[in-house]
């Protein structure tokens, strides 16, 4: 990777000392209370962080995509439940809208998701479909200039508070499975549409993941995004950009841990020295160094391809895999070397170690991305 422009190490900078001042004081709180950290979003919007990929033209920032996952790496460094807030409503609501909307579509959402006026959610997972997408079973059935939508959804990241929807519906029961879904812009006050309770979850506690229920919800045939039977590919498409983000998240996460653990290795004394003078800590911080340095060139090399217009999936699919191991093992680490204090909640290692797991999980598992490597490997 060629280094940071100036543009990009600015926003590293102060997207940090944000982190630093505005979202770290409240991760610890956020977790043990289970509530997604919504007095922040002002504050995000006037930094312009909810709205960095969308062009200056609908209210957004117009940076690049590499500049986005270097904030969400920063964000995912003070509190990995605000990064992925900020993350599933640019990569998973606002993306698709701008790569696959109408002009009448983007003028009418695009500038309030990217001021943070309303935030956004994507809702593909179902209770007999995760993994398996082409598995939805929520329909979208037309009736004359509008269509029906009835089923569930659940883990929806933002659920509890979004108020513009990306759902994925079956349109067609033809062919095979996944050619017959299709995506809606879906807003939160639908009559119909109902919020179930949240998760309480093991880790980032503070991401509000509700189920969602349609009930006979009739909504415009113009909240049809792209054509009938373009679902699979957008939601394909959405979750190849979303994964550079979560590796980021990851790379977030193992770089927090990382940190505590030197401040924590300089300051702990045992036989009569700070344990970083020990060779066993000092491989550990070494080893946590290089594996995270080494996600991030993966990450950073996926969101390159991606501004330069290339294919990336393939490279979002080796960094999510990587940088979600990556984190876990680093955090497991970084629960070592603080000893029994690492696995209490008076310190943060602790929720970085919970919180690291969930990356190995959604937007596609581990598993799955094996399956999109070793598929673009044989093909």
């Amino acid at each position: 990777m060629a280094p940071l422009t100036d543009e990009q190490r600015l926003v590293r900078d102060s997207v940090r000392e944000f982190a630093d001042a505005e979202v770290a004081p409240l991760a610890a709180q956020i977790d043990i209370e289970h509530r997604p950290p919504l007095e922040t979003v002002p504050k995000l919007a006037e930094l312009g962080l909810l709205g960095m990929i969308v062009p200056a033209e609908y209210g957004g920032s117009g940076t690049d995509t590499l500049s986005y996952i270097i904030a969400i790496e920063e964000l995912a460094r003070a509190c990995a439940t605000t990064a992925v807030m900020v993350e599933a409503h640019t990569s998973l609501a606002t993306w698709p809208i701008l790569a696959f909307g109408t002009a009448q579509q983007r003028d009418r959402w695009l500038p309030a998701l990217a001021t943070g006026e309303k935030l956004g959610a994507f809702a593909l997972t179902e209770p007999g479909a995760g993994t398996d997408a082409g598995a939805v079973a929520t329909t979208a059935v037309r009736e004359g200039e509008e269509y029906v939508l009835n089923g569930q959804k659940v883990f929806i990241t933002g659920g509890g508070y979004a108020e513009v929807f990306i759902v994925i519906a079956r349109t067609s029961h033809e062919g095979a499975p996944h050619k017959g879904l299709s995506a809606f812009i879906v807003e939160r006050d639908t009559p119909g549409f109902t919020v179930g309770e949240g998760e309480r979850k093991l880790g980032i506690r503070a991401s509000s993941t509700p189920p969602l229920m349609f009930s006979d919800v009739r909504i415009p045939a113009g909240a049809l995004l792209g054509n009938e039977g373009d679902g699979f590919k957008i939601a394909m498409a959405t979750l190849d950009g979303g994964r550079t983000g979560i590796a980021a998240q990851a790379v977030g996460i193992a770089q927090g841990a990382l940190e505590a653990s030197i401040a924590y290795a300089k300051q702990r004394v045992q036989f009569g020295k700070p344990i970083g003078a020990q060779q066993a800590i000092q491989w550990m911080l070494a080893d946590m160094s290089t594996d995270i340095e080494a996600g991030r060139q993966l990450t950073y090399l996926a969101a390159g391809l991606e501004d330069s217009g290339e294919p990336f999936g393939e490279a979002a699919a080796r960094a999510k895999l990587f940088c979600g191991q990556m984190a876990s093992r680093v955090t497991g680490m970084a629960i070592q070397i603080h000893g029994g204090n690492g696995y209490t909640e008076a310190y943060p290692v602790e929720r970085a170690y919970r919180d690291a797991k969930i990356t190995e999980i959604y937007e596609g598992t581990n598993e799955v991305q094996r399956m999109i490597i070793a598929k673009s490997l044989l093909r």
